[in-house]
């Protein structure tokens, strides 16, 4: 991988803390079926409640690093327009066979501008998809901390360079579309199903059993989508990945984030 001098986004310490909060939260959130215990935090009101608190915590880590400095106007132009692309390309993908177009430009920005950008460029993606396909509700927060992680572990990858970066990136966006459909189930879970049913949510069974019965749910309800989403990310990134990472690179040394402010002799600014 090609060194940048600074990623787009930098990560400050209030920063970290607040995505480190808002991760733990995002965990509780997906979570909640196995570790809420039944008659302690009613389910009639516990979703509400967790989504509307993540929703802050999402909004919090954009707010803070934008109020600490971490985005200067190039990264904050370049989200932008990244953001507007996603929402874009969305709807062209999402709902054939599992095809989810989003990973492909998340997963190659994360990767170049870092991981502080790609945790903020899923957030404001999925916020702005929803807005422009009315696609807003109890689920928004879910994929927007899903495609947030997505786009922030892209930049935690391991040092590579040509074939071999392109390969692990697109094994990566593999792996990464079917943890995105086992997340996203279980945001669904513990509604969609009559409570007879063999792998439908049951309050109070023990941990194992409440696990195997979601790990059926999700292997005989998405397994054939999110193995739509895997294949098609693996090749789209073989594809044109190899071209979209020059060009973010390009991009990036040309705007020269976070780059120094230097003053000389004269009074007259220099970058």
């Amino acid at each position: 991988m090609t060194p940048l001098s600074a990623p787009a986004i930098r990560l400050t310490p209030r920063a970290g803390i607040v995505i480190a909060l808002a991760a733990f939260l995002g965990l509780v959130a997906f979570f909640w079926p196995f570790v809420v215990a039944p008659g302690k935090f009613g389910a009639a009101y516990t979703p509400p409640l967790i989504f509307g608190v993540l929703l802050v915590l999402v909004l919090s880590v954009v707010l803070s690093e934008i109020a600490e400095g971490g985005i200067n106007s190039k990264a904050l132009a370049m989200l932008g327009v990244l953001s507007a692309v996603n929402a874009a390309l969305r709807p062209l993908g999402a709902g054939t066979a599992g095809i989810e177009t989003v990973f492909f430009v998340l997963v190659l920005a994360g990767r170049v501008y870092g991981p502080g950008f790609g945790f903020t460029l899923g957030c404001t993606s999925l916020f702005a998809s929803a807005l422009i396909t009315g696609g807003v509700g109890p689920w928004m927060p879910y994929q927007m901390f899903g495609c947030a992680f997505v786009g922030m572990l892209a930049g935690f990858l391991p040092r590579a360079t040509g074939r071999r970066e392109v390969l692990m990136l697109a094994v990566y966006k593999s792996l990464s579309g079917y943890l995105f459909g086992f997340l996203l189930n279980l945001s669904f879970w513990p509604f969609s199903l009559d409570p007879n049913s063999s792998i439908a949510y049951l309050p109070g069974l023990p941990f194992t059993e409440q696990w195997h019965r979601y790990v059926a749910f999700d292997l005989a309800t998405s397994l054939g989508w999110d193995t739509g989403r895997a294949v098609t990310n693996f090749v789209c990134i073989l594809l044109a990945g190899p071209a979209v990472l020059t060009t973010f690179r390009r991009a990036a040394r040309q705007a020269r984030f976070q780059a120094p402010v230097r003053f000389a002799p004269n009074g007259r600014e220099e970058p």
